[in-house]
Formats: structure tokens, C-alpha cells, sequence
């Protein structure tokens, strides 16, 4: 028989392999899983079956790992690679039979017994085939979709269908001789490993698949059955004078509006047309941190992922991202205003759930969408909204938006079966598609409402838009924050709907730290480091030597000097870096007797600030100090230090960034140290001072000290304004500096709109009453007070001469 069995395999393999693509996670085994490939390893599966013997066979091929076929030899003896815990079903009785793994564990602990520095890598393999998480009720799909075990017959059907979707999922390896280690008899230990690993199977399956999917009755039912809603149609029938039947019904349009309609075989089906797209328009998608988010799900915590928005490219990337790396994709909060027709049904069933801008006035849909948030945590679906409300237009990050969050707190406290987790993420480009449009609307254009026109046009348009980034952050467990911020907050949990008091504040400090935990995991790109450059250049021109010299210092600071552990910046060289990045065409070159010149393409430098902006926040120390020394000549690390006491808290506040006050006072002294050292900065006895122009570092020294120069313009602007008219109301504040710097935009030639957005005037203007800058009246006006004065007179050495003349006569 084994000749026959052998002859077989022969035969089917290559058919077999033809039909199975096998997607291996993760891919780096060594750092996320510390699998020693030197050592001896052996494979644990759940189902012995020829199918799943191929795929494994393909991804230890990929992965170099040793193959599940070959035997392994250990002393003198040789032992099979490959263990399982079950038999397939009978093809008529459908029950399934165990192996005889628990006498192989046993016999394979006895002989540790023998020979005391055997350790053997026993590596649990978890291998899926499609990622369908079934329905309460059953029908053809779920004969075929993948079960533990299957037979022989439905495998085929299984392969055919889902052999393109195969995941091969790896988890962290057990130690042979700490298993032998344990007390217990060899077959004891043998037998709880087996039971442990069954439930790891069963976990796996979960984080793959997801939780059974909800019936539309169903969904009805807990939504509308709900304590919260039904109080809320009972106020709308008393308040309106309606019928209760009218007001149900209204309720019921309101879960249609709202709810998603999960559909995993269009999620697969989106996924590889992703997969084309994805290859025609990025040269490349880096993620990073992914383990934290599969610990996370192996660990069985439900998670809520909050990333930054920059494009309607978000959704599908930080969807596909995830589905990828073998995780269930997220149901998603997405504005009303994508629910166009087919767009809109389409990404319902693609786990989209709609809400719109605003809830006021509207108690009974508030509840609705309230509950139905509440039920996807205790179902146990992932989640994803952004914490920013819209997508931002200048490349910063936006002030967020606290009303999800709120309603994920809410729910917490309510009690959410299982741990909550947020995931922050960073998504970053070299290229967004919609940002000519953000310039316009920064300059007062209409925001163009979303439509298939739009979407065709855009499709139409797709090109190589260089590299994608997905960065997922360091994760918040809710209940170890409440637990932080208000250790009595379980006192508070009562079934009525009142908000507790401490909420919002609460709600104010978790929001802040999701984003300055984004901004933590900001990448570094050639797009953004090349608009960096060429927009702190006076002419918006440099050649290309002087580019990738700056290019080269500013990616040894950051790799010396990191903005944060979760950072990540680019692992090619500065002039690989530029070639690849000009050759995105969205640079223009030219060419004199004494070498190339880089420069924006015509009318397109307003476009650079908003590359520039997602990283400017990781530059906004570095330049702070060449700026001051520059500027002071003469400056002392006392003098460095109590400018960084008076700017930070405002920096931190505008840009999200993460650095305590002692944090941050230990990287200046840092950034110091390395900047003497690459030769930017000199230390003149007590003094520091910048390199002298003949230095080669000369250069990037005074880019880099120019790169925030539009951020001390506008908070002298600000300032000017409210020491000119010392009693002031907040909305004329912000409207006479709106004024001021669009003047100043065009005297000096300040391109970016986003120099005189209202929005970040605000931002400051919220920083400077925060931090007691400005003193508040009772009628809601700002004063001019002597801390207005101090930090006014901080700001204006960093400002260019001509701007600061300027706004004294104004």
C-alpha cells in the first residue's frame, strides 16, 4: 500500500499545487515567532490530509523551513516530521477518528528521558482553506466552506473553491524538553498537549474566520429589542404624536441605513482585485508591527483598529493589509456620503457600516447606532473607524473627532464580554490620488460631493503612486486605561443611558494619546523627505548632489536618533532613495553645465506641504535647534533648554507628539550630541553655534533649521494679532490672523494654503488656552497676558526678519 499511497502523491501533487496558492504567516518567523531554523523542528497539524500535507510543503519550500515529508533524525533514531491530531470524517458517518499522536508525544518524551540535551521545536501549524465564518442557519456554502475535519470528498470541493485563498499559520513553537520537563506521567503531558492544542486550533479558526455572522432577524431583533432603543421609540411616539407601528418601522429603516451586510466571498473576491490594483499603482505596501495585532486576536481580545485618514485609499489598503496577514477584516465606520449607488452596496457587504455627520436632534437614531456598535463588540467583530472624522487635507494630523470613542467607552462599561483593544495605525503614501482636490478646498473650493463619475475618473487615473505604509501602533487595553484614568468606573456602570460624568474628560485624554501614538509610527519616505528638502530651499531648487546629501544627513539622525522605536525610515541608501523617487515623475529636473537641478513640476510646490506635513512633526525638535542657533548665534544649552520648556507643550499639542516633559528634554540633549557630532552644529566654549558655511554639513544644517519656519510664522501672527488688540474674542482672533497670514502668504511668497487654514490657526489658538498662555473671560474673550508676552518674544529670533518687520507695522 505505501507504494500505491507514494504513487499517488506523485501523480495528484502537481494538479493540486497547480490549484493551491499558499499565503505563509507571518512571513518572518525568526523575530515574530523566534523559530530557530538550526534546530530541530517538527510540525503539529489538525487534520491528517494529503491537501493540507501540499500547502505545507509550499510554504516551508518559501519559508526554508525543513520539509514536513522528510524524516527527522534525532541520535540514532528517525522520527516522523509531521503529527495530527485528527483523522478526516468518514464520508458517510461524518465522524472523526484521533491519530495515535498521544502514543507518538509519549514515546517522544521517553526518549527525551534518554538523552538530556534533545530539544526538539514543535511548531503548531494551522492551515485554512478560505475564511467563510458561517451563518446561524445552513445552506450549500457551508457543505463546502472548510470545518475542522473534512472528508476526503468535501476537501475536493473545498480545494477547488478556496484554493487560491489557502493560509498556512505558524505559531510560536513549544519546547520539547520543557513539555518532558513537567510533572506528570509522559502519556499525562502527551495528553494535555493535545488538549491544549485543540484549543488553539479552535482559537485560530476564530482569528481567521471571525465569529458566526449575524441573520438579519437576528440583527433586528437585538437591536430593536434593545432596553435603550425601546426607549426611544416610546419618546418618539410621546413627543410626536406618532404610532408606535410608524415609529417601529422608521427604526427599522434606520438598521438598514446603518448596518453592514458582511459577505466573505465578496471580501475574497475584492481581495484579489485588490491584489491587481495594488500592483498597478504602489511598487510596494510595507507593514509593520502586524505581530501586535495577531497577539492581540491570538489572545482573543476584541479589536478596534483607528487609523489616520488621508484618502478614500485608506479603506481598501488597511482592509486588504489585514486580511493578508490572516486576520478577520473589520467591520468599518464609513460617512453616509460613500452610500451611493453601486458603491455603497458594495462596501456594505464588504463590512461597511454607515453613519452620518451628526446625530443631534435624532435620539432614536442615536440609540440605534449606539446599540448596533455595542452588539458588533459583543459578537466579537473587529472594528475600524478614524478617530480624525474626515480625511485630512493639509497631510497633518486632524484634531479628533471623540464620538466613536465615546460610544466604544460606553460599551465598555456596559460590560463587553471580552478584553478591548485599540489598534492606532499609521497610513502613509509617496502618493495620494485626491490631493489636488485638497489644495482647492483648502483654497475655498467646494468639497465635491462623492459620485460614479468620481470613482470612475479615479480608476481611469490610477498609476504608479510609488509606495504604500501601514505601521500599526502599540495597542491601549480600555479596561487598563479606565482602570488608569478612573479607578471607580465600574461604580458608575448603571443600565440607564446617562453619561457618567467623567466620560468626556476621559474620552479627551484617549483620543489625544491615539493619535500621538499614530504619529509615533510615522514612516519616513522619499516623497515626503524630497518635499521636506525642496520646500525649506528659498527657491524651491537644489541641485541634486546638495538633495541627496541632505537626504543622506537627515536619514543618519533618524536612524542615530529615532523619533520613537515604532518609526520606521526607508533602508536604501540617500541616492537610491531620490533615483527612485524622481523617477515617480512628480519632481521636475534640469540640466546646466554644472549638474542637475530638482525642483517641483510648474504650480506644483503647494502640493509638496502635504508630503512634507506627515512627517514634519518628526523634524519639529531637530529644526527647533538648529533654528535657535542659528538665530542666537551665541546660544547656551540653559537657553536651548528653556526654549524647549516654552515651545514644546504647544508643539505637542499641534503636531500629537508622544514626549513627556522629562522624554523630551533627555532627546534634545540627544539630538545635541549627535548634531557636534556629524559636524551641523560647533560648540564654542558655553556656546552653541551653527557650522560655518564653507562646512560640507553647512547645507542640511540650514535646511533643517528652515523646515519649521511656516509654524513660527503663524504663531507670531497669532500673536501679533492678540498683542494688537490685547481683549479679544476667540472667532475675531482667529478670523484677523486668517487675515494676516494670507496677506503675509502673498507678500512672501508662503504658496501653502494650509499657512492661513483656519483650522490650524484654531489648533494654536486651542494650544495657547490649554497652556495658559492667554487668560480666558468670563464673556469667552482671550487676553493678552505676560505669559502671551514671554512666549511671543520665544518665537520671534526663529522668525525670518522681514516677516517680523512686517508685523510690527501691521
Amino acid at each position: 500500500m505505501n507504494w500505491m499511497a507514494s504513487f499517488l502523491r506523485s501523480f495528484l501533487t502537481k494538479p493540486i499545487g497547480w490549484l493551491v496558492k499558499v499565503k505563509s504567516i507571518p512571513s518572518d518567523l525568526e523575530n515574530e515567532l523566534g523559530i530557530d531554523k538550526t534546530r530541530p523542528i517538527v510540525y503539529l497539524l489538525q487534520t491528517k490530509s494529503f491537501t493540507d500535507s501540499i500547502a505545507l510543503e509550499k510554504s516551508t519550500a518559501f519559508l526554508g523551513l525543513p520539509s514536513p515529508r522528510k524524516k527527522l533524525a534525532l541520535v540514532d533514531h528517525e522520527h516522523k516530521r509531521s503529527y495530527y491530531l485528527n483523522r478526516p470524517q468518514n464520508i458517510f458517518t461524518r465522524k472523526v477518528k484521533p491519530t495515535t499522536i498521544e502514543d507518538n508525544f509519549t514515546e517522544m518524551f521517553q526518549y527525551h528521558r534518554q538523552y538530556d540535551d534533545l530539544d526538539v521545536q514543535l511548531i503548531p501549524v494551522f492551515i485554512s482553506w478560505g475564511r467563510s465564518a458561517g451563518k446561524g442557519k445552513s445552506g450549500w456554502a457551508q457543505l463546502i466552506a472548510s470545518k475542522a475535519s473534512p472528508n476526503w470528498l468535501r476537501k475536493s470541493f473545498i480545494v477547488l473553491f478556496f484554493g487560491r485563498d489557502n493560509f498556512v499559520s505558524y505559531s510560536k513553537p513549544v519546547s520539547t524538553r520543557q513539555m518532558a520537563s513537567l510533572s506528570g506521567s509522559d502519556q499525562q503531558i502527551a495528553h494535555k498537549l493535545i488538549r491544549v492544542a485543540r484549543t488553539h486550533f479552535q482559537r485560530k479558526r476564530q482569528v481567521l474566520s471571525g465569529p458566526t455572522l449575524l441573520e438579519r432577524q437576528e440583527l433586528y431583533n437585538s437591536i430593536l429589542g434593545a432596553r435603550g432603543v425601546k426607549q426611544a421609540i416610546e419618546d418618539e411616539v410621546a413627543n410626536k404624536n406618532i404610532s408606535p407601528q410608524k415609529v417601529r418601522k422608521q427604526a427599522k429603516k434606520y438598521v438598514d441605513e446603518i448596518a453592514a451586510d458582511y459577505r466573505e466571498g465578496l471580501v475574497r473576491l475584492g481581495e484579489r482585485l485588490l491584489a491587481r490594483i495594488w500592483h498597478r499603482i504602489y511598487d510596494g505596501i510595507e507593514v509593520k508591527h502586524a505581530e501586535r495585532v495577531r497577539e492581540l486576536a491570538a489572545n482573543g481580545h476584541e479589536i478596534i483598529y483607528v487609523p489616520c485618514h488621508k484618502s478614500h485609499m485608506d479603506y481598501l489598503l488597511l482592509t486588504y493589509v489585514i486580511y493578508q496577514e490572516g486576520l478577520v477584516t473589520p467591520h468599518i465606520a464609513a460617512g453616509i456620503n460613500l452610500n451611493f449607488w453601486p458603491a455603497g452596496p458594495i462596501f456594505r457587504r464588504c463590512g461597511a457600516f454607515f453613519l452620518r455627520r451628526s446625530f443631534v436632534g435624532n435620539k432614536l437614531y442615536s440609540s440605534i447606532f449606539r446599540e448596533y456598535l455595542e452588539l458588533l463588540f459583543n459578537k466579537g467583530y473587529s472594528v475600524k473607524y478614524f478617530p480624525e472624522g474626515g480625511r485630512s487635507r493639509t497631510g497633518r494630523l486632524l484634531p479628533p473627532k471623540t464620538g466613536m470613542l465615546a460610544m466604544t467607552l460606553q460599551a465598555v462599561t456596559k460590560g463587553v464580554n471580552r478584553p478591548v483593544s485599540v489598534v492606532p495605525v499609521y497610513l502613509g503614501y509617496e502618493h495620494v490620488m485626491e490631493v489636488k482636490s485638497y489644495q482647492k478646498e483648502l483654497k475655498g473650493k467646494g468639497k465635491k460631493k462623492e459620485s460614479n463619475t468620481q470613482v470612475f475618473s479615479a480608476i481611469r487615473k490610477l498609476k504608479n503612486y510609488g509606495h504604500g505604509y501601514v505601521n500599526f501602533g502599540e495597542p491601549i487595553s480600555l479596561h487598563k486605561f479606565l482602570d488608569k484614568q478612573v479607578p471607580d468606573w465600574r461604580d458608575d456602570i448603571s443600565d440607564d443611558e446617562k453619561k457618567p460624568t467623567w466620560l468626556t474628560p476621559t474620552v479627551n485624554v484617549l483620543a489625544n494619546d491615539i493619535m500621538a501614538r499614530i504619529n509615533k509610527n510615522a514612516a519616513l519616505n522619499g516623497t515626503a523627505l524630497l518635499a521636506l528638502c525642496l520646500l525649506s530651499s528659498k527657491t524651491h531648487v537644489m541641485s541634486k548632489d546638495d538633495l541627496i546629501n541632505a537626504i543622506d544627513d537627515y536619514l543618519s539622525l533618524f536612524k542615530a536618533n529615532p523619533y520613537s522605536a515604532d518609526a520606521t525610515f526607508p533602508t536604501q541608501d540617500a541616492e537610491y532613495l531620490v533615483e527612485r523617487t524622481l523617477a515617480l515623475n512628480r519632481f521636475q529636473q534640469s540640466e546646466d553645465k554644472y549638474g542637475l537641478m530638482v525642483s517641483p513640476k510648474q504650480d506644483n510646490a503647494v502640493l509638496l506641504t502635504f508630503y512634507r506635513n506627515n512627517i514634519l512633526h518628526m523634524f519639529a525638535l531637530p529644526s527647533l535647534i538648529m533654528a535657535a542657533a542659528f538665530a542666537h548665534r551665541n546660544l547656551t544649552r540653559t537657553a536651548l533648554l528653556s526654549l524647549v520648556e516654552q515651545l514644546y507643550p504647544i508643539l505637542k499639542r499641534e503636531f500629537f507628539m508622544y514626549f513627556s516633559h522629562d522624554e523630551v528634554v533627555v532627546y534634545i540633549e540627544e539630538l545635541v550630541i549627535y548634531l557636534k557630532t556629524c559636524g551641523m552644529l560647533v560648540q564654542n566654549g558655553k556656546y552653541l553655534a551653527p557650522v560655518e558655511p564653507s562646512s560640507p554639513k553647512f547645507h542640511s544644517a540650514w535646511l533643517l533649521s528652515r523646515s519649521m519656519q511656516e509654524t513660527w510664522q503663524r504663531y507670531a501672527v497669532v500673536l501679533s494679532v492678540l498683542e494688537s488688540e490685547k481683549i479679544i474674542a476667540r472667532a475675531q482672533l482667529e478670523r484677523q490672523s486668517t487675515d494676516v497670514a494670507e496677506r503675509l502668504s502673498s507678500l512672501f511668497g508662503m504658496h501653502s494654503p494650509e499657512f492661513y487654514d483656519k483650522n490650524v490657526l484654531a489648533s494654536f489658538v486651542n494650544a495657547l488656552r490649554e497652556n495658559k498662555h492667554v487668560h480666558s473671560r468670563e464673556d469667552g474673550s482671550l487676553e493678552f497676558s505676560e505669559s502671551s508676552l514671554v512666549l511671543k518674544h520665544a518665537i520671534m529670533p526663529l522668525v525670518w526678519p522681514e516677516i517680523v518687520q512686517h508685523l510690527e507695522r501691521l
